[in-house]
Formats: C-alpha cells, structure tokens, sequence
C-alpha cells in the first residue's frame, strides 16, 4: 500500500479538496474516489485533478477503501456514515472534518459497523469560499486540527489520522469530543454568531444608512462581513449541534455586553481601559500562540474566518 492508498472523500469542497490536492502533491494515495450529491460538482473535481474516479453512490466510493474522510456539513455527517456502512472494508477507517464533535461521536456508535476506527477531526481551517475550485493544498499549514478519540477509539486509527493532518502542515492536538465543543463554542462559534448578528443589524438599515455603511465600512466591520459571508447551512448546524455550549457562551458574554454598557452610560473610562488592556494581552498570547494570520493582498487565507 503507498502512503493511505485508497481514499474516499465523502464530500469535495474547500475542505476534502485541499486535502486532495496536499495527497496529489505528495503521492500519499494510490487512488482518491470522491463522492457528492451533484454531478457538476464531481465533474469539476475531476477538471481540476482532484481525484481520479468520482461517483454519486456512497457506496460505491468506500468500496475498497482504506480511509474514509467525511467532508460534509456536520448535521449531514453521521448520515453519511449511516449510507456508507455498508460498503466499509473491516480494516477502513473512518474520520470527518466537522466542527462540532461530542454530537458527531456519539452518533457514530450507532450506524458504524465499527466505530472503533472512527477518529473525530476538525481541521481549524477555512475560508468563506465554498465547492471545489476554492481548494489549495496550503489551507491547513500551521494551522491546528484537533482529534477527538474516546476510550475506546483504536490506537492505529489515530496514528493514521494524526499523520495524515501532519502531512498538510497542520499541528495535530488531541482532546475530548466534549471539551473540544466548550472550546471552539468561544473561539469560533461565537464570534461567527456575533458577526451574523452585527451584519444582520446593517441589514435592516434604512437605505441611506445602509449605502453610507457600504461606503465608509473600515477594517473591523469588514471583517465581519467576511466571517458572515461564511456557509450558511454549516453555520446552522454547528449551532443546533452544539447548542448547550453556544448557549452557555453566550450567556456570559451576553453579562459582559451589560456590563460594558452600563460603563458607557455612566462614563466609567477606567473600567474600559482596564477590559481594553485584558483583552490587548489576550491577543498578544494569541500571536505568541502561532494562530494570529497576518493576512497578504494575494494570499488565499486572506479570507480565514
């Protein structure tokens, strides 16, 4: 077997098809099959050298595989495991690229012959740009990609699986479904909530209004719009999967937003500096951290939400 030798992409958009083009270029596969539910889809991924055989039947995709990657929108993942049971070999194994996990991994214990050798994975990655033609095989490099095996999840399988997110450039971390969607509900979930809701305000502006904000938007509301300009049926459902998080995230920052408004009305400017100079140190430990992109005028991850 040369590198993962047969893989199937369950889905080829941003995120499968970066990862096609990383394996292409580095002959990790003997064979890459990938499935979707449009033709047209399919037929451009194969225009673009993105797999070598391509096919609407889950089935017929998994068949003989050796690794399987689930590249659909989250609500859609244990579906898709469900219509690939079937067809699995024993020895394939399974992993997604969603980001909501605890959800994802229980749902797996029911529909996969054997969920042992299943591995959770979300690559922290991504554009707002969707479908296959918004691939491009440095997406994933420095970028983190968390794995979340249970107690029960087969050692190999990880291994497999963390090498190939290795391969991408990506940093491999480890942690638990559950602690893995606390996490994510503050870092990403959130502010993709607030953004939808700040651009939404806009939305329903008087013409006027809304014309002189198009005209005058400086950098943080643009990158607002770019985060809101994200997939919507992804969005949906990384918030109703993982709910109880979000929920719990909001809440608090629904008490700080009071709080920071009763220091405005009152004119409590210390108390603004002190938030303004807590969260100035925040960022700094963000760039120390490597996940602070400063972003190129010609650079595909210029449009990272």
């Amino acid at each position: 077997m040369s590198g993962f030798g047969r893989v199937a992409l369950i889905g080829i958009g941003l995120i499968n098809g970066s990862l096609a083009r990383v394996l292409r270029r580095e002959g990790a596969a003997r064979e890459i099959v990938a499935c979707a539910r449009r033709r047209a889809t399919l037929d451009r991924a194969l225009e673009l050298g993105l797999c070598d055989r391509a096919t609407t039947d889950p089935l017929e995709a998994v068949r003989g595989a050796d690794l399987v990657v689930l590249g659909t929108p989250p609500a859609a993942v244990v579906p898709a495991a469900a219509a690939i049971a079937a067809g699995l070999a024993d020895h394939a194994i399974v992993t997604d690229v969603g980001s909501i996990k605890a959800e994802i991994v229980r749902g797996m214990q029911g529909v996969l012959p054997g969920p042992d050798r299943f591995v959770g994975g979300h690559p922290v990655a991504g554009t707002e740009h969707s479908g296959p033609d918004a691939a491009f095989d440095t997406l994933f490099v420095k970028r983190r990609c968390i794995l979340t095996p249970t107690g029960t999840t087969d050692a190999d399988a990880v291994a497999t699986v963390r090498r190939l997110w290795e391969l991408t450039g990506a940093q491999v971390d480890l942690m638990t479904p559950e602690h893995h969607d606390k996490v994510l509900a503050i870092t990403s979930h959130l502010p993709h909530l607030i953004a939808y809701t700040i651009v939404g305000t806009v939305a329903d502006l008087e013409d006027r209004e809304k014309t002189d904000v198009f005209k005058y938007a400086a950098g943080g509301f643009t990158d607002f719009t770019r985060i809101a300009g994200s997939d919507p049926t992804m969005w949906r459902d990384v918030f109703l999967q993982n709910k109880e998080a979000v929920l719990e995230m909001l809440g608090r920052f629904s008490e700080d937003l009071s709080a920071l408004q009763r220091n405005i009305r009152y004119g409590e400017g210390d108390a603004l500096f002190d938030l303004f100079t807590r969260t100035r140190a925040i960022r700094r430990g963000v760039v120390e951290a490597g996940q602070a992109y400063v972003r190129q005028a010609d650079d595909p991850l210029a449009d990272e939400p």
